[in-house]
């Protein structure tokens, strides 16, 4: 399974923020539209990803202020990326790796979308759980008499 399979199902409606908006408006967003992520975008560029855990660091690091903190100080400025063609498991083990939440998908610099652990993580369940009921449907239409001619 490719990351186009999940974006295929997910849908590719993405929400982004430019390093000079300020912190509390990106905070905005991604609360109006309960998301984890904002993909920081300059001149039609990723140059970072903003999710709840910098938006945290930074409100702890201020002293449990804002201000007018802007997205560009608080952003993980080296984001990990994937392609539209890169495996499943390949992107587990990046995201595992890099303790890493959210991961934009760029097609040759073109954000393309972004997947979750969790869109990840339901995409193996649902593969598992296909093939447990291919898997069982195949044990149910077993020839009766396929197993007593080779013993």
């Amino acid at each position: 399974m490719k990351v186009s399979d999940i974006l295929r199902v997910k849908g590719t409606t993405l929400y982004t923020a430019t390093p000079e908006d300020l912190l509390s408006q990106a905070m905005n967003v991604m609360s109006d539209n309960d998301i984890g992520s904002l993909v920081v975008m300059s001149h039609g560029k990723v140059v970072g990803m903003l999710t709840f855990r910098e938006v945290i660091k930074t409100i702890v690091k201020n002293g449990g202020n804002v201000g007018t903190t802007t997205v560009w100080k608080a952003m993980d400025d080296g984001p990990l990326t994937c392609t539209m063609e890169t495996e499943l498991d390949e992107v587990r083990r990046m995201m595992l790796e890099r303790h890493a939440r959210y991961m934009p998908v760029l097609d040759k610099m073109m954000l393309m979308g972004v997947v979750s652990f969790y869109d990840v993580a339901r995409a193996v369940v649902d593969s598992q759980n296909f093939e447990n009921k291919m898997l069982k449907a195949y044990i149910r239409d077993w020839p009766a008499g396929e197993d007593d001619e080779k013993g």
